[in-house]
C-alpha cells in the first residue's frame, strides 16, 4: 500500500453526533463535562486517545474551536500532527502545533496562509491547488515515513475519506447521550446519496471488537470492507 493505514477515531453520541450544535459555538469537549450521566465516563475517551497512532490528522476548524490560536505554547509530544486548513489557524495556532508536534504537516490550498510566515524546522507545508487526500496520504508515507495515521476530523472531511476509499478502520467511543438536530454534524456528513446507482459508495463494516466501558460508554472497532 502506497499510503498509511488509516483509522477514523471519534467520540460520538448514540445517534451518531460528533458535535452538540450546528455552529462552532458548542463542542463536545466543552459540553459533555457539564452533562450529568455523560461527564462521569468521559475520561475513558481521552485515555484511549492517548493510545492511538503517533500520526494524527485533524482540521484547522476543529482546532480553532479548541482555542489553539490563543493558547500558550505546549510541551513537545512524540506525536506528529497533520492539519488541513485554509483560514482557521493564525500564526499563534501554527506555532502551537510546531511546539506540540514531532513533525507538523500543514495541508492548504491557501497560498497566503499564515503558516508561510512561520520558520520552524519541524513545519512542513503541502500547498495544493485543490485538496487531494490520496496525494496527501501518499506524500505522508513517501516523504515522512508515516505508516499509520489516526483521523479525527469533521463529518464533511470524514465523508471524503469514506467516498474515496481511504478509511481502513473505524474506532468510535459512544457516549450515553442523544443530541439530535438534522443540521448537527455526524460521524459521516457530506453529500447524501440520491439514487440506487450510488449504493456502491456505501461501505460495509466488519466488527473487530466491542468493549463495554464504565458509565454506560461503549467502544466499537470495525474494519472497513473496501
Amino acid at each position: 500500500m502506497d499510503r498509511p493505514i488509516t483509522t477514523l477515531f471519534m467520540l460520538m453520541s448514540v445517534d451518531g453526533k460528533i458535535s452538540t450544535d450546528a455552529t462552532d459555538e458548542l463542542d463536545v469537549d466543552k459540553d459533555f463535562p457539564k452533562i450529568a450521566g455523560v461527564c462521569e465516563g468521559l475520561h475513558q475517551y481521552y485515555e484511549i486517545e492517548q493510545t492511538t497512532d503517533l500520526w494524527s490528522l485533524n482540521t484547522g476548524r476543529v482546532q480553532e474551536k479548541m482555542g489553539v490560536n490563543t493558547k500558550p505554547l505546549p510541551s513537545k509530544t512524540p506525536v506528529s500532527f497533520v492539519l488541513i486548513d485554509n483560514k482557521h489557524l493564525n500564526e499563534q495556532g501554527v506555532r502551537y502545533f510546531c511546539a506540540l508536534s514531532k513533525e507538523f504537516v500543514l495541508i492548504t490550498t491557501n497560498v497566503s496562509h499564515p503558516a508561510f510566515k512561520v520558520r520552524e524546522s519541524n513545519l512542513h507545508i503541502i500547498c495544493q491547488n485543490q485538496l487531494s487526500l490520496p496525494d496527501v496520504l501518499t506524500k505522508l508515507k513517501a516523504e515522512f515515513g508515516c505508516e499509520r495515521i489516526t483521523i479525527q476530523s469533521g463529518g464533511t472531511l470524514n465523508s471524503i475519506f469514506l467516498r474515496e476509499k481511504l478509511l481502513d478502520y473505524i474506532d468510535v467511543v459512544v457516549a450515553p447521550v442523544l443530541i439530535g438536530g438534522k443540521d448537527t454534524s455526524t460521524l459521516i456528513d457530506g453529500r447524501s446519496l440520491i439514487s440506487e446507482s450510488e449504493l456502491s459508495q456505501l461501505k460495509a463494516l466488519k466488527l473487530e471488537d466491542c468493549l463495554v466501558l464504565e458509565n454506560s460508554y461503549l467502544r466499537l472497532r470495525y474494519k472497513v470492507m473496501n
